[in-house]
Order: structure tokens, then C-alpha cells, then sequence
């Protein structure tokens, strides 16, 4: 880091200008759950709490985070009470007040609303605002997700929504407001030029710590080797987070820093086991064992991350160690054979009438995706599985479903993509039973009612041992039901121009603190 005035003559001062390597699909994240959304979210919309830089919750619009010692978990745990700050105000002036909070609540449970996740929202019996600076959840029964799932920055959640602006709709699918959110965080949006980029400004009225840049802009950069050449002709302050294939590449550049560091993240592969084959256990079983992972972490993520079975990467509370499953094409052919599945003429195995020919789903512009897919091939077809891969982009791939949304409306076979577990360890959203899509975010759409016992155990206590043992139980059975594959546990790795100051990412919501940033 130089002084002020040493800057290098491509840098803007104060101006960070940021992509990630994909475009978006909407700046709405009721509407739309995304990664590369929830980084901008986390800077412009209204949370109730976020995380600090040790992936803590700290409050932002309540004035604590409840407990059970401050008061704000009740005895029997069904009552949640949240105190509000008072000198909280919308980007566009008016003041935030409780009833901000129960209209947001009622939006998330109104059925004509295409809402990414209800998770946690079904066990509110009732919602009192006694003034206009405190709401009590009345709970159905203990809800220990409450202050992740109730709006909060991590994860897929929803924010708090301006009933100002929104009331007396129908739906907020269609709303304006969903072009350009007004929202409370320390920048707000000033503009979104489709397929170009996204422009944030600080907001005067942000009653917290001002930021010190000036402009944040994110630009729609949709291919992965174009992000290396403009972070390589410095048109890129930062890439966030930088995909382990191109570490070697971007940590040698002139000019520019790497961090790695531990994730909260996974990579995996997805199975419809609603289509065809797929819905065959043994098949999901050697397609695991003919998948090889070990080789995927080194040629393609260049050994960036960590080999695992289960969802929860070392370092998070709920990491749990299973034995990992071997890369056995014999083993695979093995349980194929005994299951029936028989090899046609052209290689490819079939039983009753079902193919093991499945429709692989990729975001454009992935190089190195596409090369883990052509490393993949051979070895699925030594076992007799034929892969037919199709490319979308990235706003239709994680379009929701009731928009058509490839993933989320389940018009795939195979699919490779990654999530953040959230920092309580409450999964319910990705792989409870009626979570699948539009209600929720369980896209393999998996049922299991042992594991459905764990996740609903799990967020019904407050005691940790307990959690710890109901996760076990879930991330066992992710791996006894494959239905999806645990490709790695990864290190995230962000590449930054090194003006670039004041920067520290947490694991799980990396912008939660930009406003320290500056350049």
C-alpha cells in the first residue's frame, strides 16, 4: 500500500470497481437468490443484522442481536423480541419503523410473491409492533435460525422492505422498486445498466459509519478469462471470489494482491432425482464413485480447497469428518451391474426403459467448469453414462422458477454450481422436504424424513451440543443418499488492485465491512 498520493496512474481514488465473473439476475433478493446479488445487498438493503469481520451476528437495524441474558429470547424460546434503532432512515428519507418489518414479513408470506425462501417464516404465530421501534415474533415453537433466517445479510435471506413504497400491491414481482431498490445500508443504487453494471454511491442518510470510497461499481463481466484481462489492464479494482482454477494466474500479476483464506463455501454437483435414472440410488452411488474429485482439485482448481464429503468446509462450527468415497471406476461398474443396468450397443447403460444419458446444466462463460465436465466424461462413460452439456447465462440459470429459472425450475439433469453454508449451520432451506423450489432452495428436490427429523431438531433447540448432533445426522445422510456431490470444500481467493486498502472479507458475508475500504 502507497501513501495517497503514490497511487498508480490507473487507479480511480476512491472509486472501486469490482465483477465477479457473472451478470445478475435482479437487485430484488426477495425475488432472487444469488451470490453475486448478496454481495451488493449487503451494501444497500435494510438488515435487522449482519456479521462481523469473525463471522458474528452484529446488529444493524436492531439494537442487539437477541439472547436469552439480554432478554430477547424468551424463557420457553418462542417469543423473539427485537429493539430497532430510532435514527434509522430509508435512502430516500423517510423513517425506518417497525412497521417496515411486518409489512416485509407479510410480503415473504404472501403467496402471489415469487420469493426465493419462506424458511423460518412458517413458524411466526403472530407478529406484535407494541411501538415503533420494537417487534415480538411469536413463534409456533424454539426457532434458534430466527436471527440468520429473519433478515439478515448471510445467505439466500430476505431484507427488510420499504412499506412506503411497496404497500397496497398485489405482488412486488413486477414492481418498479425492484429495477432500483431504496434500501438502508451505506450505499444505495444510483444506477443499473443492463448487461453493463451496477452503480453505488454512499448514502448521506446511513445512520452508521460513513464509507470511504466514493462510487462502488460492479461490473457484468460474464466470462472468466475477460476478468483476468481487465484485472491484467487494471480496468478491475477486485474479483470476488476468484475461481481456485486461476489463482496461479491472477497472484503474479503486476500490481495486483491475492488473499486465500478459509471459506464458508462449497463446490458440488446437483442430481434431479426426479428425472429418469437419477431417482435410482445405486446410480447417484457410482456416479460418486466414478467422479474424480481428487484429480478435479488438483489439475483444475490448482489444489485450492479441500477434498471433503460433507457440505460444511473445515473451520465452520458444524464441520463434521466423514470418510471420504474413493475414486473406483471398478467399483462403480460393479454396483451398476448388479443393479440391472445394462450396456446398450452404443456403451450406455439402460434399464426399464431409462438411459443413463443425462442433460448436464453450466453457466456461459465458465472455462473452467466446462474443463471439470471434459475431465468428468471419460470416466462416467467407462461406466456407461453419456453426458450432453448445455450452456445458459447466468440471470436464466438462477432465474427463479416461477420465471423459468433453469436450476430452480428443474430443467436439468446434472448440475454444477456453489453455496455458502450459513454461519448457524441451518441447511432446512437447501434440503428439507418442502423446500423444493419456488417455496424454498432444495433444487436436487431430496426427501428424506430422517434427515428432515435432524434439520427440524436442529433449529428447534438453542443448545449446541444438540445442533451438532442433529447436523451429524443430516450430513451423513447426504452422503448415504447422494443427492448431491461434495466436489470440495473451498478457500476463497480474492484478487485486488494493491491501492486497494482496508479490505478484510469475512467467510461468510465479505462486504459486510467494505465501509473501512478505500483506494
Amino acid at each position: 500500500m502507497r501513501a495517497a498520493d503514490q497511487r498508480h496512474p490507473y487507479t480511480i481514488p476512491h472509486v472501486l470497481r469490482y465483477a465477479t465473473g457473472e451478470d445478475i439476475v435482479g437487485l430484488n433478493p426477495h425475488l432472487n437468490q444469488q451470490l453475486t446479488l448478496s454481495f451488493m445487498s449487503s451494501l444497500t438493503m435494510a438488515w435487522l443484522v449482519k456479521f462481523d469481520r469473525r463471522d458474528r451476528p452484529v446488529p444493524e437495524l436492531a439494537l442487539a442481536v437477541p439472547t436469552k441474558a439480554n432478554g430477547g429470547i424468551s424463557r420457553d424460546g418462542k417469543t423473539i423480541t427485537y429493539r430497532l434503532r430510532r435514527d434509522a432512515k430509508w435512502s430516500d428519507g423517510v423513517p425506518f419503523t417497525a412497521d417496515d418489518v411486518r409489512f416485509s414479513v407479510a410480503v415473504v408470506l404472501n403467496p402471489a410473491n415469487n420469493e426465493g425462501t419462506h424458511q423460518g417464516f412458517d413458524q411466526i404465530a403472530r407478529l406484535d409492533t407494541p411501538d415503533p421501534y420494537t417487534v415480538v415474533f411469536h413463534l409456533v415453537r424454539p426457532y434458534s435460525g430466527f436471527y440468520v433466517n429473519f433478515f439478515s445479510s448471510a445467505g439466500a435471506n430476505p431484507c427488510v422492505l420499504p412499506k412506503h413504497l411497496l404497500s397496497g400491491l398485489a405482488s412486488i414481482n413486477d414492481a418498479p422498486y425492484n429495477a432500483l431498490p431504496v434500501g438502508i445500508g451505506p450505499f444505495k443504487y444510483v444506477s443499473w445498466r443492463r448487461a453493463d453494471s451496477v452503480e453505488l454511491v454512499p448514502d448521506p442518510l446511513y445512520f452508521g459509519r460513513k464509507p470511504k470510497l466514493q462510487r462502488v461499481v460492479f461490473k457484468i463481466v460474464p466470462d472468466r478469462n475477460t476478468m483476468v484481462t481487465l484485472l491484467t489492464t487494471h480496468e478491475l479494482d477486485l474479483w470476488l471470489p476468484v475461481p481456485a482454477a486461476y489463482y496461479d494466474r491472477v497472484r503474479t500479476l503486476p500490481g495486483v494482491r491475492t488473499l486465500r483464506q478459509a471459506s464458508y463455501a462449497y463446490n458440488h454437483l446437483d442430481f434431479e432425482m426426479q428425472h429418469g435414472a437419477l431417482s435410482d440410488l445405486t446410480v447417484r452411488r457410482a456416479l460418486r464413485l466414478a467422479t474424480d474429485r481428487a484429480t478435479i482439485l488438483a489439475k483444475i482448481r490448482h489444489g485450492v480447497g479441500f477434498l471433503q464429503e460433507t457440505l460444511f468446509p473445515p473451520g465452520h462450527p458444524l464441520h463434521v469428518d466423514v470418510p471420504r468415497v474413493p475414486y473406483d471406476l471398478a467399483a462403480a461398474n460393479r454396483l451398476l451391474d448388479a443393479a440391472g443396468w445394462k450396456r446398450g450397443a452404443d456403451g450406455v447403460r439402460a434399464k426399464n426403459g431409462r438411459r443413463l444419458d443425462f442433460e448436464v446444466a453450466t453457466v456461459s462463460g465458465i472455462q473452467d467448469t466446462d474443463a471439470m465436465i471434459e475431465l468428468i466424461r471419460p470416466s462416467w462413460s467407462q461406466i456407461g453414462v453419456q453426458l450432453e452439456v448445455k450452456h445458459y447465462p447466468s440471470p436464466l440459470y438462477f432465474a427463479p422458477a416461477n420465471a423459468g429459472g433453469i436450476i430452480y425450475a428443474g430443467k436439468y439433469d446434472v448440475a454444477f454450481y456453489a453455496w455458502f453454508t450459513p454461519p448457524n449451520g441451518d441447511v432446512a432451506n437447501l434440503f428439507e422436504c418442502d423446500r423444493v423450489p419456488p417455496k424454498g432452495q432444495n433444487i436436487p428436490r431430496w426427501c428424506d424424513p430422517e434427515a428432515d427429523r435432524a434439520m427440524h431438531g436442529f433449529v428447534q433447540t438453542y443448545d449446541a451440543a444438540q445442533q451438532r448432533a442433529d447436523s451429524r445426522v443430516l450430513q451423513e445422510d447426504l452422503v448415504r443418499d447422494v443427492p448431491t456431490i461434495v466436489l470440495d470444500a473451498r478457500e476463497d481467493v480474492y484478487a485486488f488492485n494493491d491501492d486497494l486498502h482496508g479490505f478484510a472479507p469475512n467467510q461468510v458475508t465479505p462486504f459486510d465491512d467494505l465501509v473501512d475500504a478505500d483506494i
